[in-house]
């Protein structure tokens, strides 16, 4: 398999994965069954990963340094991240809200043992350091002079460097950590809203909206291009205060059009060019 090609399928299989995540958390169901069908699905694509990179060898130290300080983590992230959300909810006291608050409060607590453990590796992370990349992110290439997870013995060398697995877990406890301070804050948040600012509300269809969105995902308008679907969606619901509901089935809907699939995109261009026209006058 050339680069070309594993790259391709790579970032297929993330696409899919995150699809297949924003769908399941789209169903009424309780967070609990709703970690647990992503964990399925999360480690059905950490393995095609494997055995992807077991059809692929790396053409040089740059590529398998990218591979596993970036595509690797985040399959993993969403793992360790469900894991903890399945742990945590799983295990919550039926109590008031008060106990409830002190429970996450005490998780996101414990977030500050990883971060004191992995200080010096966190700081290398965060300020994008390359230097040591050889040491952390390629296979084989262990140096015991520097601090390294107990766990690196049960690791597949095939499939795992150093620092990987460190990696993942900085990504899954940042989101732990919003996940908790959202858990916290969400009933101050409500009373705490600023109530004489006038929201923007979206007033037209909802298929006009989802029609717009997917229009400039294609078209690569938020963070160059880099933005998942999903993303660009839980942004607009957020902004506008609106639930688009399974915007996939919407999509499908709409390319079953018979006349003008682009609906809502072609009343811009016509009001647009109107506007122009008029001003013309």
């Amino acid at each position: 398999m050339n680069g070309q090609n594993f790259k391709k399928k790579v970032d297929q299989l993330w696409k899919d994965l995150t699809t297949a995540v924003d769908q399941i958390n789209r169903s009424e169901n309780d967070i609990v069954i709703r970690a647990e069908e992503i964990l399925m699905e999360t480690d059905a694509s950490i393995r095609q990963l494997k055995d992807l990179l077991r059809q692929y060898q790396f053409p040089d130290w740059s590529n398998e340094i990218y591979f596993f300080k970036n595509t690797k983590p985040q399959f993993v992230a969403v793992y360790i991240y469900y894991s903890k959300v399945l742990a945590i909810e799983a295990s919550k006291p039926y109590a008031d809200s008060q106990a409830l608050r002190s429970y996450y409060e005490n998780e996101r607590s414990n977030l500050l043992y990883f971060y004191n453990e992995q200080r010096e590796f966190i700081s290398y992370y965060r300020r994008k350091s390359t230097y040591l990349d050889k040491k952390y992110f390629v296979r084989f290439k262990f140096d015991f002079k520097l601090k390294l997870s107990p766990e690196l013995y049960s690791y597949d060398e095939e499939f795992s460097t150093s620092h990987d697995h460190i990696v993942s877990q900085i990504m899954a406890n940042d989101l732990l950590e919003q996940y908790l301070t959202n858990k916290i804050d969400s009933k101050d948040s409500k009373e705490n809203s600023i109530d004489h600012i006038k929201n923007l509300e979206w007033t037209a269809p909802k298929v006009a909206l989802i029609e717009l969105l997917y229009a400039l995902h294609q078209t690569k308008c938020f963070n160059g291009g880099h933005s998942d679907l999903a993303e660009i969606f839980r942004w607009a619901e957020n902004s506008l205060n609106i639930g688009l509901g399974n915007y996939h089935k919407t999509f499908s809907e709409i390319r079953l059009r018979k006349t003008d699939r682009t609906k809502f995109l072609s009343l811009l261009q016509h009001n647009f060019n109107q506007y122009l026209d008029d001003l013309d006058l």
